[in-house]
């Protein structure tokens, strides 16, 4: 054993620290084969520029434009302009 006193702490420094600047998250967006969707997975890729309180509006954007495809999954289909003869 030896005689050492312990090494002082670092100080901490004054004040409050900076907020960390926008930084990607590296999330992989897997292509889905259908455009719109790809289109709005994309758009995602948008927050890494963003700061977290710029977040929600692209998620709520997102959100509802993937609500928009999958309710037009349910919508019958429209008849074509020659698919309706009598």
């Amino acid at each position: 054993m030896t005689d050492h006193a312990p090494e002082p702490a670092a100080e901490a420094p004054e004040g409050p620290a900076e907020p960390a600047g926008p930084a990607p998250l590296g999330v992989v967006r897997t292509p889905t084969g259908h455009s719109g969707v790809d289109g709005l997975l994309e758009r995602l890729a948008a927050v890494d520029h963003l700061t977290a309180d710029g977040h929600a509006g692209v998620y709520e954007d997102v959100h509802r434009g993937l609500r928009d495809a999958l309710t037009a999954l349910d919508a019958p289909p429209v008849p074509g302009p020659y698919e309706n003869r009598s």
